[in-house]
Parts: structure tokens; C-alpha cells; sequence
């Protein structure tokens, strides 16, 4: 029977801060998990969390579907993220890239500045793959049911997604399947919980 355990971001911001700084002078934290599984919404608050540390700061966040050169590009967009955010903080440099935009099907011009800072939050499918391992702070894995992710997700974006969010599905399986991701993680959240708390304040961890 897995046990739930309900744990404050603060206290995990604190943990953060208190943690090695692996790439460069920054904390890298992984925020993987499926899709809907709550990944960009944990990963908010977290931020909010650093920022209200004395000291600590708003961390700069990059959410990977901002990466991403289509659907087609679910896995392969790492060398993007590597060369233009990874690699500079890496050597003590501020980086930069590109957003896509899913209407225009298009990388905007503008680039988004990545400044180096104490923590970087990297949000999406993949973020902790085990490329990342020696970089990371902290890797996080939030999970949720199949059927209330898929919910979630046309709900957000509709059901016209429906054949493209499938082979996605797929694909995220068996990348998980592959690198042992969930496995390897430092954290995993539930993204669905049925404890009672207060969600600006509090996550559940599984273990």
C-alpha cells in the first residue's frame, strides 16, 4: 500500500537552496512527470516558495513545451534546451531562447533571457531524463491517473488534440519505460490527491 505524505513547499524551497549547486553556480531542479499530471502547477508554486525565502530569490523557470518545434519533437528538443539555456549556465553565462508559439506553428524572434540564479526550474516531459543526472539539484516526479490527465489536458486545450495528445501519450510511456525516470527521482508528487490541504501551501509526496 503506498503511503502519501503531506510536505510544504517552503520547506522544500528550503531544501533547495540548501542543496548543491550542480550546474554552475545554479541549482537545477527537474520538474518530469506525464502530461497533466499537475507538473507546471507544482512547479508554480515551488517558485513562489524560492521567492518568498530571505535571500533566495525568484528562480527563473523554463517550461519545455516552450522548446518544442511541434508535436513531433516531444523527446528530440534536448539539444535546444542544452545549447541555449544548459550549456551557458553551465559555464557561468546567462542564456537565452526561443518560445514556440503552437498557433503560429512558428519560434517567436524574441529571445527569453535565462539569467544565471540560484535555481532554475526546468518544467515538462523529459526534464529529469537521465541526460540531466549530473546536473541536477533535485528531480521531481508528479504523477496522476491516465484518465484524469486526459481530462485534464483537453480540457485545457480541447479536443481537437485528441490524435495528436494519443501518440504523445505513447511516446511519454515509453520514454518513462526506457529511463527509469520515476525511479530515479529524488521526489514523487501526487498530482491528483485526495488528502485535504491547503494546495498553495502544501503538496503530497508518495513513498
Amino acid at each position: 500500500m503506498a503511503v502519501a505524505v503531506v510536505e510544504a513547499y517552503a520547506r522544500l524551497a528550503r531544501r533547495v537552496l540548501a542543496g548543491p549547486a550542480r550546474l554552475g553556480r545554479t541549482r537545477l531542479v527537474a520538474v518530469d512527470g506525464p502530461s497533466g499530471a499537475g507538473k507546471s502547477v507544482f512547479a508554480a508554486r515551488l517558485a513562489d516558495a524560492l521567492a518568498a525565502l530571505p535571500g533566495g530569490g525568484p528562480p527563473a523557470v523554463v517550461h519545455t513545451d516552450d522548446l518544442l518545434d511541434g508535436w513531433d519533437d516531444q523527446l528530440t528538443f534536448w539539444p535546444r534546451l542544452e545549447e541555449s539555456v544548459l550549456g551557458p549556465l553551465r559555464a557561468g553565462r546567462p542564456g537565452a531562447y526561443r518560445r514556440y508559439s503552437w498557433v503560429r506553428r512558428a519560434f517567436l524572434p524574441r529571445p527569453v533571457p535565462v539569467p544565471v540564479v540560484p535555481v532554475l526550474l526546468v518544467e515538462g516531459v523529459s526534464a529529469a531524463r537521465a541526460a540531466a543526472a549530473a546536473d541536477l539539484t533535485l528531480a521531481v516526479f508528479v504523477t496522476a491517473p491516465a484518465p484524469l490527465r486526459l481530462a485534464r489536458a483537453l480540457e485545457r486545450d480541447g479536443p481537437a488534440i485528441l490524435p495528436e495528445l494519443r501518440r504523445w501519450h505513447l511516446g511519454e510511456r515509453a520514454h518513462f519505460a526506457a529511463d527509469g525516470t520515476e525511479a530515479r527521482a529524488d521526489l514523487v508528487v501526487d498530482g491528483a490527491p485526495g488528502l485535504p490541504h491547503d494546495v498553495d501551501r502544501y503538496y503530497v509526496r508518495r513513498r
